[in-house]
C-alpha cells in the first residue's frame, strides 16, 4: 500500500532541537510535519488541521504526553488520529503507561532517523487500511439497507442471521402497471429500465412516508406491506395512504408530459409470515394466503384504481370513503366481496 502524500504529522516537543530533527526528518521523505511545543497547543492543532499522526513527547511541563493523549481521544474530532510517544531509551515505565493511554508505538530518544521513519509509515499504512475497511464497511452496510428492511439488516449483521416471523396484523399491497407489455415494446432496454426506475422510486418515497416497506418489484409489479417487519398498529390505513399518494403522484407525473402510465392496485390484510430467502443473495420477502389475496385483489382492480377487501375496508372503519363493487370471481377462492377507494 503506498502511503498517501503529503500527510500531516503533528511533531509535539519543547524542545526546539528535536523539533528541527525530527521535521527534517520527516520532510526528506515528503511528509508535511506540523509542530507545537505544547500539550495545550498541540491539542489546538489537532482539532483543526486534523493529522494523520501524532509524534508525542511524554515529558513537557504543563501539559505532559499522558494528559495530552487523554485531551485527545477524549474528543471525537481527534479520537481516531493514531498517537507515537517520544521516549527515552531506557524509560521502560513510560512506555508501558503510553501504551495504556492509547498510543500506538513509541520512538525513542535519542532519534535514529531510519526508526523514526519506519514507524511512522508503518502506522500511517495502518491508518490507511483501517479507513478503507471502514469505507467498505459503511458500503456494504448501505447495500445491505438497500435491500432489506433496517430492523432485518441490523439482525443480521447483529447474529449472521435473521429468524422468519410470524405477523398476525399486517396489509400487502401489489401494483401492476396497466398494458405494460405492449406499451414496453415501443422503449428501448435502457429507456425502460429509466422509466421504471423512475416511477418505482417515486413509490418507494411515499411507501416509507408512510411507514410502509417496499419488498420487491417483479417486472412492472410493484409489492409493498404495511406492519411488516415491524408492527403499526394502523397497518391497513397506512398502506391504503400511500396507495393513494402512488396514484396521486402517477396522475401528476403524467399531467407534466413524457411517457404517461396507469396502475391498478389492490391492497388485501392478514395474517403473514416474513424472512430471508437464500444464503449467498439475500432476499427479504412476504408468504401466506393474504399475499395471494392482495395480488388477485390487483387483478380484480381498475386503471388508476385502488381495490381492497373486505378484511382491508374493515380494518379501515371508514375513515377512507370506498364504493362497493358486486362479488368478484376469484381464481381459487370463488367469489369475493371488494371495494374501490373513492
Amino acid at each position: 500500500m503506498v502511503i498517501e502524500s503529503a500527510s500531516r504529522i503533528l511533531i509535539v516537543d519543547d524542545i526546539e532541537e528535536n523539533l528541527k530533527v525530527l521535521t527534517d526528518t520527516l520532510e526528506e521523505e515528503g511528509f508535511r510535519p506540523l509542530q507545537a511545543r505544547s500539550g495545550e497547543r498541540a491539542i489546538q492543532i489537532a482539532k483543526a488541521a486534523r493529522p494523520d499522526l501524532v509524534l508525542l513527547d511524554i515529558k513537557m511541563p504543563g501539559m505532559d504526553g499522558y494528559e495530552t493523549i487523554a485531551a485527545l481521544k477524549a474528543e471525537s474530532s481527534t479520537a481516531d488520529i493514531p498517537v507515537i510517544f517520544i521516549s527515552a531509551l531506557g524509560q521502560i515505565e513510560d512506555k508501558v503507561r503510553g501504551f495504556r493511554s492509547g498510543a500506538v508505538d513509541y520512538v525513542s530518544k535519542p532519534f535514529q532517523k531510519e526508526e523514526v521513519v519506519a514507524r511512522v509509515s508503518t502506522h500511517l499504512r495502518l491508518r490507511q487500511a483501517l479507513r478503507a475497511v471502514e469505507l467498505e464497511r459503511a458500503k456494504s452496510e448501505r447495500l445491505l439497507l438497500n435491500i432489506l428492511p433496517e430492523a432485518v439488516a441490523d439482525e443480521l449483521k447483529e447474529k449472521g442471521s435473521s429468524d422468519p416471523e410470524y405477523h398476525a396484523e399486517a396489509s400487502v399491497l401489489f401494483a401492476d402497471i396497466v398494458g405494460f407489455t405492449a406499451k414496453a415494446a415501443a422503449f428501448s432496454p435502457k429507456d425502460l429500465i429509466a422509466e421504471l426506475n423512475e416511477v418505482f422510486t417515486g413509490f418507494d418515497g411515499i411507501v416509507a412516508r408512510w411507514r410502509c416497506e417496499r419488498i420487491k418489484t417483479i417486472g412492472d409489479a410493484y409489492f409493498a406491506v404495511a406492519g411488516i417487519p415491524r408492527p403499526e398498529a394502523d397497518h391497513a390505513f397506512l398502506l391504503a395512504r400511500a396507495a393513494q399518494d402512488m396514484l396521486s403522484w402517477l396522475a401528476a407525473r403524467n399531467a407534466a408530459g413524457g411517457h404517461a402510465w396507469e396502475i391498478r392496485v389492490g391492497i388485501h390484510s392478514g395474517d403473514a409470515v416474513s424472512g430471508i430467502v437464500g444464503t449467498s443473495k439475500y432476499l427479504f420477502d412476504v408468504f401466506g394466503n393474504t399475499v395471494n389475496v392482495a395480488s388477485r385483489m390487483e387483478s380484480a382492480s381498475l386503471p388508476m384504481r385502488i381495490n381492497v377487501s373486505r378484511a382491508t375496508m374493515e380494518r379501515l372503519g371508514g375513515r377512507i370513503p370506498l364504493e362497493s363493487r358486486e362479488p368478484v370471481e376469484v381464481k381459487g377462492k370463488g367469489p369475493m366481496e371488494m371495494f374501490l377507494l373513492r
